[in-house]
């Protein structure tokens, strides 16, 4: 027999109220804090998103920079026309600028193709097409020109890393020291890159990339100030130009840790200090660069343009890239929907230059989670104290705090700290745990107005009466097997009769059913309307309860069927049958209570028995039900992801006793099998040829089944598509 309860101490109202508000309010704790911890980069997007906002609110403070841009613009392309230009063109821009003082000049450019204008490419062209032409074993190479610009002056070449590609980069130009242990573990790899032409590879005195790593949202909020591409080491096109221009020789990495578990803290270009994060990133803090020098390319070649250029050139550092429609290098930024990318990197020079950088250290992340913590005990321990509506106010002076000293982290300190996780804690504790305690409060105050006595369950006067003690909530874990049932279409029929002649239908049918529950040994559990809720095996003992439930099942539908021929009526149910654990026992509250079982187990059978109505058929039972069955007919009907169930459940319709197969179930359940194994193995063709089949048998327990696979098939392509597991996940209950 099922364990009684254990006696417990009675708990006062006020003592019940507290821990009920501490429960709820912890668990509602628990579950912010899991749900950001599995879905960190899904919550890190609104995190971003209120990073973007504060930088809106307040830009970094405008410098005079300390870097121009040369754009190759629609102007500089009508007036020097279509891009590519000559080599020649470039190497040209590249002595002009240098020539007006430039620091160092970077190329937010990759040259990867010959010079298609070169003098010997053309005469090859002329003579491949039959042109007899005869020229001096002299011609002149633009590419040779450039590269004898770019070893000439202080040119960093653009190269973009990119794992799209196995080609792998050249020789990085500047070199890598070490103080503390080495980092590489964390930095960002690349499989390969697109890279300029070797000889410009090659007479380059520096190289750096400037390809962005993809974001989530395709907002460029970070950059890698250092990447990886197989062992070599490149750093950001940002940084070597900053080199160059101070001639400095090589960067100094600083990291901290074990060599296991190692994370970079700065970067030292020159005499330059970079604060990074563990994997070498960089927050970009923009500022718009309200008055940096955006040259046009083709102004370099107006000599009445010479004077105005050198004062914008002159010991800054340019940084040479595109604007023109069709040309442009456009990325989205939190201030800007649609900025150049070359700007991208001018605000990290101007950044690194000015010595402004914001802060987002790794344990920021646990500072959160502390907070969030904190906050939500805070207004617990309000909550199960003070009134309502004090507890209110509470929340939303914390939430206040939090919000005001995340931006005051930002705009003083220029740390970045996440107030959406506190935020959202103090949100759940308040929507779980304060419509607990005004329920809690509002039953204790109708408790002191009202009869104890009238809120007792009739059938427990007697016991109760002999043991006051067993006024107590309390229960046990038992594996059971729990029936649900309505009538289908109860609604619709409910709005055609009278409430008198719908009280007769209801005690016509509950009545049999009933009879048909207890002769199998069940435990009806309550009555819902035209529902009814039933399980085997408490609270005593039943043996083989999965096999009773489902012929319990099996007399209900007969029992109905002989009501509809002797009342004229056409009443049809849903049944379904669950087998697992439950707690099983006096379930409810101090103030009203009865013998109930709750768990898991009960939803999935309460999901189970609505599902019949989708696939139109009589009787579904889980797995677990099914395969603890003897001499019965089962039909598996689907895989289901059910509401509230991550997991999917097999159900099978229970067509009746085997002694059936006589009755011409043997090709109707050989059939559907073949059909149901090539819909789950996502073979849609065989599937269709055998639904086909399928439809052309005479009407049957499954034609319903049947009916809805072909709608489903008709919105499905020939073939199954990827990640296909023949799993129907419900939408409803």
């Amino acid at each position: 027999m099922a364990k009684a309860p254990s006696p417990r101490r009675r708990l006062s109202s006020s003592q019940r109220r507290k821990l009920g508000v501490m429960l709820m309010g912890v668990a509602a704790l628990v579950a912010v804090i899991t749900a950001h911890a599995a879905f960190a980069p899904q919550a890190f997007r609104l995190t971003s998103l209120v990073f973007d906002t504060y930088q809106t609110i307040k830009p970094r403070d405008a410098t005079d920079p300390p870097v121009a841009v040369i754009d190759i613009d629609e102007a500089s392309i009508g007036t020097l026309g279509q891009w590519p230009w000559s080599r020649r063109t470039v190497a040209e821009i590249v002595t002009r600028a240098s020539g007006l003082g430039a620091a160092a000049i970077g190329f937010d450019i990759v040259f990867s193709e010959a010079d298609r204008t070169a003098p010997a490419r053309l005469v090859e062209e002329m003579r491949r097409q039959g042109i007899a032409i005869e020229v001096g074993p002299d011609l002149p190479d633009p590419d040779a020109q450039l590269a004898d610009a770019v070893a000439a002056n202080a040119v960093a070449l653009g190269i973009a890393l990119t794992n799209e590609t196995s080609a792998p980069a050249p020789e990085p130009k500047a070199g890598f020291a070490f103080v503390g242990p080495d980092p590489q573990a964390r930095l960002l790899p690349y499989s390969g890159a697109l890279s300029n032409l070797s000889l410009l590879s090659e007479r380059a005195t520096a190289m750096g990339y400037f390809s962005f790593p993809p974001t989530p949202d395709n907002i460029i909020r970070t950059f890698p100030l250092i990447s990886k591409s197989g062992d070599r080491l490149y750093p950001a096109l940002s940084i070597e130009t900053l080199r160059i221009a101070q001639q400095a020789g090589s960067f100094v990495l600083r990291s901290a840790g074990s060599s296991e578990g190692s994370a970079m803290t700065d970067l030292r270009v020159g005499a330059l200090d970079i604060p990074v994060s563990a994997d070498g990133e960089i927050w970009i803090y923009y500022s718009g660069l309200p008055n940096m020098p955006v040259i046009s390319a083709a102004d370099l070649f107006d000599p009445a343009k010479a004077a105005t250029l050198a004062g914008q050139i002159q010991g800054r550092i340019l940084l040479v890239g595109t604007s023109a429609v069709g040309l442009r290098d456009i990325v989205a930024t939190p201030v800007d929907p649609a900025m150049a990318g070359v700007k991208v990197h001018a605000e990290i020079i101007d950044q690194i230059a000015s010595g402004v950088f914001l802060q987002r250290p790794d344990w920021m992340i646990g500072a959160e989670r502390a907070a969030a913590i904190a906050v939500g005990l805070v207004l617990l321990l309000v909550l199960a104290t003070v009134t309502p509506a004090l507890s209110v106010m509470t929340g939303l002076l914390l939430a206040g705090l939090v919000g005001g000293g995340s931006w005051l982290a930002f705009s003083r300190a220029l740390t970045l700290f996440d107030p959406l996780l506190p935020l959202a804690s103090l949100g759940a504790v308040l929507l779980t745990a304060l419509p607990l305690l005004l329920m809690l409060t509002h039953r204790e105050k109708r408790f002191v107005r009202e009869s104890f006595g009238r809120y007792l369950s009739p059938t427990l006067v007697e016991r109760l009466s002999e043991n006051p003690e067993g006024l107590t909530l309390g229960g046990e874990d038992r594996e059971l097997t729990i029936l649900f049932s309505d009538i289908r279409g109860f609604t619709t029929l409910s709005e055609k009769l009278t409430p008198t002649e719908l009280t007769g239908l209801l005690n016509n049918f509950l009545t049999p059913m009933t009879d048909v529950l207890l002769q199998r040994e069940a435990t009806i559990d309550k009555y819902i309307g035209d529902a009814i809720m039933a399980f085997w095996n408490a609270p005593l003992d039943i043996t083989d309860h999965p096999q009773k439930a489902c012929l319990a099942a099996l007399d209900m539908v007969t029992a109905l069927e002989r009501l509809n021929s002797e009342s004229g009526m056409r009443l049809k149910i849903g049944i379904g049958l669950n087998t697992g654990m439950a707690c099983v026992g006096n379930l409810g509250s101090d103030q009203r209570f009865s013998y109930s079982c709750l768990g898991d187990s009960v939803n999935l059978a309460s999901r189970v028995e609505g599902m019949t109505k989708l696939y139109d058929v009589s009787i579904l039972v889980t797995d677990d039900v099914q395969a603890r069955t003897t001499g019965l007919l089962f039909a598996e009907v689907d895989r289901v992801r059910v509401v509230g169930r991550q997991a999917p459940v097999t159900l099978h319709a229970l067509m009746g006793a085997s002694l059936d197969t006589a009755l011409g179930q043997t090709e109707l359940l050989e059939r559907h099998g073949s059909f149901i194994a090539a819909w789950q193995a996502g073979d849609l063709g065989a599937a269709r040829e055998y639904l086909r089949i399928l439809q052309a048998l005479p009407p049957n327990a499954l034609s319903g089944t049947h009916k809805l696979y072909q709608e489903r098939l008709e919105t499905l392509p020939e073939t199954a598509p990827d990640g296909w597991d023949g799993v129907f996940t419900a939408s409803s209950k």
